[in-house]
């Protein structure tokens, strides 16, 4: 039994204003930068590194090898399913049976007609048949099926996952080894690594982004040092469908051809992922999966507001949650806590910066799950 729930862990192919903080009590002020032209358009209609060779290579002290031996990664696997089965909430709120990527073995009229009646990030209605349909042709391979290649390569271990958020709690933190130590690392939107290596490690596996995002972190913060989006041969990303500006950007760079048409049009996607055009590198959430997130884990009170049409988790939620459905163990570094006024915005930031709260997302919600899930023991947070 235990095996075959391992199996299915590893294995699950699946058939502008911003709010309040929580104690401003101040009115909205501001839409948040991650959705630029998006929010007008929606508002309108509505392998492990080798820690010698990086303690080598990097130069790290003393106290920072100590950091990497109290770190859970340097103690036995406790993977998260078992802690999820023996928690009365999580228990009910997980469903590993929900697919979470999108590939062209899953596209059917049944779908079609389904998500049809859901606006994006959460479907298909007013999106072009077209499109969609083209799109997913291209992802058409088990590859494409599965976040992780194939569950031959770790056929007797824990798959270890460390998700990277932006936040300014990694600013000094000297979590760069216990973050590159993992099998797998998350890493997203405005991802600065050169001169942040001992915080924030050098490894990314999988880069997750909507369109929107990934351009407007590339203009936010490239005096900050964001100038290109990582790349990378063993590199995958994931694209999260916010509109159809992601389907016709993934499209193209399959294809390895410029944008034709949208916000993006001209654009060539080489310039942001690199010349491999293999549709084995790009992975895409499915808006059912994102959907269910929303639903069981992150129903803000936002939604019944006439912010409702605007919102939706965090690209750092659904990046951490990807990890929490696909992996053994998952780590959450640069992720809100209670404490988060301690710290800038994001740890690349020259001066202090505070944390703005906007419409788009519910981050007080999100640092409650977080929370929440760690005293659980499903995942382990950085805090200081």
């Amino acid at each position: 039994m235990e095996k075959q729930k391992r199996e299915l862990w590893h294995n699950r192919i699946p058939p502008g204003a911003a709010s309040p903080s929580p104690s401003s009590g101040q009115p909205p002020r501001a839409l948040s930068p991650e959705l630029g032209g998006l929010s007008r358009q929606r508002a309108a209609h509505t392998g492990r590194h080798v820690i010698s060779s990086i303690l080598s290579t990097q130069g790290i002290k003393l106290r920072d090898k100590k950091a990497l031996s109290s770190h859970p990664q340097s103690r036995p696997c406790r993977p998260l399913y078992p802690a999820i089965q023996r928690h009365p909430r999580f228990r009910r709120l997980f469903d590993l049976s929900t697919p979470v990527l999108l590939w062209g073995g899953l596209f059917t009229p049944e779908l079609w007609d389904s998500l049809s009646q859901r606006k994006a990030p959460y479907g298909w209605q007013g999106l072009s048949h077209q499109v969609i349909t083209s799109t997913l042709s291209l992802l058409n391979d088990s590859e494409s099926a599965g976040l992780f290649a194939s569950s031959r390569e770790h056929p007797h271990t824990c798959i270890r996952c460390a998700v990277v958020g932006n936040g300014g709690i990694l600013n000094g933190s000297r979590q760069g080894l216990n973050i590159d130590s993992h099998d797998y690392v998350f890493r997203l939107n405005g991802a600065v690594i050169k001169g942040f290596e001992r915080d924030v490690g050098t490894k990314t596996s999988f880069y997750g982004f909507t369109v929107n995002t990934m351009k407007n972190s590339l203009i936010s913060y490239r005096d900050l040092g964001f100038s290109s989006v990582p790349q990378g041969q063993d590199l995958h990303y994931i694209f999260i469908p916010s509109d159809l500006r992601d389907y016709l950007m993934l499209r193209s760079a399959i294809l390895g051809v410029p944008v034709p048409e949208g916000p993006d049009t001209g654009d060539r996607p080489h310039t942001y992922f690199g010349p491999e055009a293999s549709a084995s590198k790009f992975k895409l959430l499915h808006p059912d999966f994102i959907s269910y997130l929303t639903k069981r884990f992150l129903k803000s009170k936002l939604i019944n507001t006439h912010f409702g049409d605007l919102y939706m988790p965090s690209t750092g939620a659904l990046m951490l949650l990807t990890a929490l459905h696909t992996c053994d163990q998952v780590s959450a570094y640069g992720f809100i806590t209670s404490n988060y006024q301690k710290y800038s915005d994001h740890y690349f930031e020259r001066q202090k910066q505070p944390l703005i709260f906007y419409a788009n997302h519910d981050l007080s919600l999100e640092a409650s799950l977080w929370k929440d899930l760690h005293q659980a023991g499903i995942l382990w947070l950085y805090q200081r």
